[in-house]
């Protein structure tokens, strides 16, 4: 019997790959550039904005959506990473468990859309904003630590 077999590719299913490469290229540029020098484990989930909205609502109490969301796993000094990374390493994966962050793709799509550059720079600035949070940055009021995470994300 020969099969007769569709395969269709919408234009969100490809840019999932590309997706995924910005971002596995951005967490591991902010890594590289703070001077992490241990095995990370960080989890990405991307969704949309009723995905993000019930994230924020449920871990913020605040109901409504927003771009990225960052949990960290342990309280780190921003621009000061550990000397000795031993307590801060899962002894079952030898990696360090730095966290989760939640990145709304359509709200980035609409920011890109906003400020008039990419999809691609925007996602790439959410998770690079991300980790840095991982880190220990940021940024909750006017000053000095905001400067420092803006530099940062600059970088």
């Amino acid at each position: 019997m020969k099969h007769k077999i569709h395969i269709v590719f919408e234009q969100l299913s490809l840019q999932k790959f590309v997706i995924k490469s910005i971002i596995r290229r951005c967490i591991q540029a902010t890594l590289d550039a703070e001077g992490i020098t241990v095995p990370c484990e960080i989890n990405v989930l991307v969704t949309d904005d009723d995905g993000i909205r019930v994230i924020n609502r449920e871990s913020r109490d605040l109901d409504k959506p927003t771009d990225v969301l960052s949990f960290p796993m342990f309280q780190l000094e921003a621009g000061n990473p550990p000397e000795d990374w031993e307590e801060y390493i899962d002894i079952e994966t030898d990696m360090c468990p730095l966290g989760d962050m939640c990145i709304s793709l359509e709200r980035a799509i609409a920011q890109a859309k906003e400020f008039g550059h990419s999809v691609r720079r925007e996602v790439g600035y959410l998770t690079i904003h991300s980790v840095l949070h991982l880190l220990g940055y940021d940024h909750l009021d006017e000053g000095p630590e905001k400067e420092k995470m803006r530099a940062r994300e600059e970088a």
